[in-house]
């Protein structure tokens, strides 16, 4: 899931202009700085999230791996609103639960789903999980996504289906069930449950939610309205390779990140 310059993004036609600059992750020069902007980067994915609707009480966590220490990861505060949470307000846990840094309660189903994707996926550095509204409503059809827009097709066969809801996760074993059920890809549908989606930054992450939620949202309207027309195995192929990979998600995110990065400056504290 490593980011290459070289992976093609939606909207170049061809390789770019050699005077032109393409945007892409950051590099860093100490792992101290690279802490800090995957922090400061989770917090501006908690403002999306609240800025989208994507909360619902005290559901919902996105994660990140600490750059330094790979078994430990980055959670929200259990409690605290998406609209309010900052850099500073995050907490880092290991993969048994023990909590490292910060001063408030994990959500005990963040720890077991994270902690068991964190595990299965080693090049999974960010995982984003909430109880959107159409991605709770679609799981409960316990189907997939069907290539019927271009924006789907970044799922088209890059998506499980964890179809055996056992009410609010606790235990490990059910983690590693989601976890298996994620395999390879970059997403997984939580029959009754709602959304997961990973990334190797958590710009791609957060994006791969975003699109992911409003692909179900176009689903269920066109069910609702009639039949679908599916793109067809080839097209949504090549659709996938064009919008589906790791700098494609990190490059559609940047314009949500530079936004709330402008409009809610304190996060970064």
């Amino acid at each position: 899931m490593s980011a290459s310059p070289t992976e093609p993004v939606a909207g170049l036609v061809g390789p770019a202009p050699t005077d032109v600059t393409i945007p892409l992750p950051p590099s860093f020069a100490t792992v101290e700085e690279e802490r800090q902007y995957r922090k400061e980067q989770l917090a501006a994915g908690f403002r999306l999230f609240g800025k989208f609707g994507f909360s619902e009480g005290v559901a919902g966590h996105i994660t990140v791996r600490d750059p330094e220490n790979p078994n430990w990861f980055w959670v929200n505060p259990f409690g605290m609103s998406f609209n309010m949470i900052k850099a500073s307000d995050l907490l880092l846990v290991d993969h048994q639960g023990n909590l490292l840094a910060g001063r408030r309660l994990v959500n005990k189903a963040a720890f077991v789903i994270h902690s068991a994707v964190h595990a299965a996926r080693p090049d999974v550095v960010a995982a984003a999980h909430s109880h959107s509204l159409h991605g709770k409503a679609f799981s409960s059809l316990r189907i997939p996504l069907d290539p019927i827009t271009q924006d789907a097709c970044a799922f088209y066969q890059d998506h499980g289906l964890y179809a055996d809801f056992r009410g609010v996760v606790t235990e490990a074993e059910e983690g590693k069930r989601i976890g298996a059920a994620l395999g390879p890809h970059k997403a997984v549908i939580l029959a009754n449950h709602g959304l997961l989606t990973v990334g190797s930054t958590v710009a791609e992450a957060v994006w791969w939610f975003v699109t992911m939620e409003r692909s179900c949202q176009a689903q269920l309207l066109a069910m609702a309205a009639g039949t679908p027309h599916l793109i067809n195995h080839d097209t949504a192929l090549q659709s996938r390779e064009q919008l589906g990979g790791p700098l494609a998600g990190w490059f559609q995110a940047q314009p949500l990140f530079d936004q709330i990065l402008a409009s809610d400056p304190d996060l970064v504290d």
